[in-house]
């Protein structure tokens, strides 16, 4: 069984949410015009000044993600 990486972004600062937010639209682009499969792409709040995007992927994926996309960082799923 293979299993699922969450790759994520930090955002911080009073437009966190915003950012973030806007972070998810364009992981999703990069998801559908290269092709790749992805299970989701969201964004958690952590606290009023920092923001997590994030996308979860196979790990099989997950070089090819984090070489294009750059997160900055990654954990278990």
């Amino acid at each position: 069984m293979n299993r699922k990486l969450k790759l994520i972004w930090d955002f911080k600062g009073p437009a966190s949410l915003k950012t973030a937010e806007h972070h998810c639209i364009h992981l999703k682009e990069f998801a559908e015009i290269e092709q790749l499969h992805y299970y989701e792409v969201d964004f958690k709040t952590l606290s009023e000044i920092h923001t997590i995007a994030y996308i979860t992927v196979d790990e099989v994926d997950m070089k090819t993600y984090r070489d294009a996309i750059k997160p900055h960082r990654g954990q278990l799923a």
